[in-house]
């Protein structure tokens, strides 16, 4: 039998219209600009929020973070990888442990954007006000104007554009770039190099101001979670795509955000700088008002777009979240004017407002909440992608055979920098829930309400007879791509779902009496196409959570096999030939019987030999077909 699995069709559902500004498969460089935009952003307001906190320590404390943030990228790459229809801390945190994780996570991500969309466009009207001093008395309600055009611009679906964005980040590094230039040609390399002492100075920091600084100093690089919510709209395969686009982003950041926070704290007078420009005080600090001017320009416009972004990505975790039935539906209603999700824009702008109104336009308050939807985001991407590889490590020690080409799995050392990783930013989580007590109590109420509006969500669903929670499932294509299904290895039983009512019970039925308490799994190949990269930046393209018919299917299994048959898996496949499906399930899970609907062999043609064996379960046809009976088209 061929050991080299078919590839699934990746065709886009024809039904499903190409939108004006739809992304044709992002490279490097556009998911670079794009993180970067947002990540990138963090500079301009991160050195004055700490300074205000650990004074001189500051670029310390960033330096330090900065080695984390590394740690980091690799983790997010690899969730970009594997999860490519997008979902990021949502899928990861539902496959991992459970789909209440996967809210959880989700809502932990909701801050950080709420908080992101305030902060970013407060602080980029602060940097305009550097040319525009007028600006400076009003910033508050200006900052409440901008959050709502951006509302309406997205509210017309007028989305994010990618060639714009990285126009826009371009401009920014070049900017930063030549703040860092204009340092070492002004100040020499030795003043420049003379700072770095300086962030030792001052009073002994303690065990307590260490931790707390580290924790604090993650601000400095909010923003890269967004590589996992661009996968969909990457080019293919993101395996090639998303590590390298960070490699760009950990190089962009090391050489800007250390250096100009550093410089910005000891080299500037900060009794008489606005801590909310120093970036752009110290390019006219080494380069005079020309400098300073394009900096602030510059520092504004890739603000705002920061902001933007966080709301583009805010209102597209909302409709996932509702699509997984955490939410009410009534945030995926599309108005006919513009066919755009008004509710979840409307609920991913509304709370900002909320908290600039609150907050008075305080940047350093601001920046204190900030920690609780940053942290915890990383914290439960983190553990839950380490206990995803250590399932996999324990899965391929007992593997009896491996196919051809197949990788290794997660190396021991990638195995233990993931955990070490976890460590440190669990660590900084737990230590800025009682450091920062406001955010703590800012993030933990908005999860919490989260948390209520989903058991109410559930409640209501089950009292009116409705399925409950969308259960979680393995994608067949990134089973093949991976060769880690674990259980493959033991022959399992499979069922091809099909039909309904009756049918399914009669499959499930017939599946936990062929596995007799064995390795059990359960496909359905969809009735929703497959989604190729035509899709808009931040957008969550599972065509998964869009089968109502494969939902139903599961709910049949996780009824009939919750208390009988512990180990079952559950494998969906994108819609297409019921034949191909079949040969990729057979080709890529090695099952020792394939259980099917006599009905449903006409369709299996050339993948079966009809010389299965026939039964009946509660009046419905079956066919079991054993592994040496089934023939494969193609096969050797």
């Amino acid at each position: 039998m061929s050991s080299t699995p078919a590839r699934p069709s990746r065709n886009r559902d024809a039904s499903r219209p190409t939108p004006r500004n739809a992304i044709r498969g992002l490279g490097p460089l556009l998911c670079w600009a794009v993180v970067f935009a947002d990540i990138g952003t963090s500079v301009y307001y991160t050195p004055g929020i700490l300074f205000s906190r650990v004074g001189l320590h500051a670029a310390l404390f960033v330096a330090l973070t900065l080695i984390v943030f590394v740690l980091l990228t690799i983790k997010y790459a690899e969730v970009a990888v594997r999860y490519p229809e997008g979902g990021g801390v949502v899928t990861v945190g539902a496959q991992a442990i459970h789909p209440w994780v996967g809210l959880i996570g989700g809502l932990f991500i909701l801050v950080d954007y709420f908080l992101t969309s305030a902060l970013s466009a407060l602080s980029g009207l602060i940097y305009l006000s550097v040319f525009a001093p007028g600006l400076i008395g009003a910033v508050t309600l200006l900052t409440v104007v901008a959050l709502l055009l951006l509302a309406g611009l997205n509210l017309m679906g007028v989305n994010a554009d990618a060639k714009v964005t990285a126009v826009i980040a371009v401009v920014a590094l070049g900017s930063q770039l030549a703040v860092v230039i204009a340092v070492l040609v002004h100040a020499g390399v030795g003043s420049a190099l003379a700072a770095v002492p300086k962030t030792l100075s001052g009073p002994k920091l303690g065990d307590i101001a260490l931790l707390t600084g580290y924790a604090g100093a993650f601000l400095a690089f909010s923003g890269l979670e967004s590589i996992s919510q661009l996968a969909p709209a990457m080019k293919r395969p993101q395996r090639r795509v998303a590590p390298r686009a960070m490699v760009i982003v950990v190089l962009t950041v090391v050489i800007t955000s250390p250096l100009l926070t550093l410089w910005s704290t000891t080299l500037l007078n900060a009794g008489h700088t606005n801590p909310n420009q120093f970036i752009s005080a110290l390019g006219g600090y080494a380069a005079g008002p020309l400098l300073q001017t394009e900096v602030a320009a510059s520092a504004g416009l890739l603000l705002i777009f920061a902001s933007n972004t966080a709301i583009i990505g805010c209102y597209h975790v909302f409709l996932a979240l509702s699509k997984l039935r955490f939410l009410p539906e009534v945030l995926q209603h599309r108005n006919q004017w513009r066919n755009t999700p008004h509710w979840s824009v409307l609920a991913a702008i509304a709370i900002p407002i909320a908290v600039v109104i609150i907050s008075a336009g305080n940047v350093g308050l601001l920046g204190d909440m900030y920690a609780f939807g940053l942290l915890g985001a990383f914290s439960v991407t983190s553990v839950c992608l380490d206990i995803v590889r250590w399932r996999e490590r324990r899965a391929l020690q007992g593997r009896r055979y491996v196919a051809d080409a197949e990788p290794a799995g997660p190396s021991r050392f990638m195995f233990i920098l993931g955990v070490v990783t976890s460590v440190l930013v669990v660590t900084a989580w737990v230590t800025n829930l009682f450091a920062k007590p406001l955010a703590t109590l800012f993030g933990g109420s908005i999860t919490i309400a989260g948390v209520a509006v989903a058991a109410i969500t559930h409640w209501a669903r089950r009292r009116g007879g409705r399925p409950g929670v969308v259960p979680v499932i393995q994608r067949l294509d990134q089973l093949a791509h991976l060769h880690r299904a674990g259980w493959q290895s033991h022959e399992p039983v499979m069922v091809l779902l099909n039909g309904e009512g009756q049918d399914l019970e009669a499959l499930v039925e017939a599946g936990i009496a062929e596995a007799a308490g064995g390795p059990l799994g359960f496909a359905f190949v969809g009735t929703e196409a497959a989604h190729g990269p035509g899709t808009r930046i931040m957008e969550i393209l599972d065509p998964y959570l869009a089968d109502e018919r494969a939902h139903e299917a599961f709910r049949v299994v996780q009824q009939l096999t919750r208390a009988r048959h512990k180990p079952r898996h559950l494998v969906y496949t994108p819609r297409q030939d019921r034949s191909k499906a079949a040969m990729q399930l057979w080709e890529i899970l090695h099952p020792r019987e394939l259980i099917v609907l006599r009905s449903d062999e006409p369709s299996l043609a050339g993948i079966v030999d009809g010389n299965g064996r026939h039964e009946e379960s509660q009046g419905v046809e079956l066919t079991i077909h054993q592994a040496a009976s089934t023939v494969l088209q193609g096969s050797s």
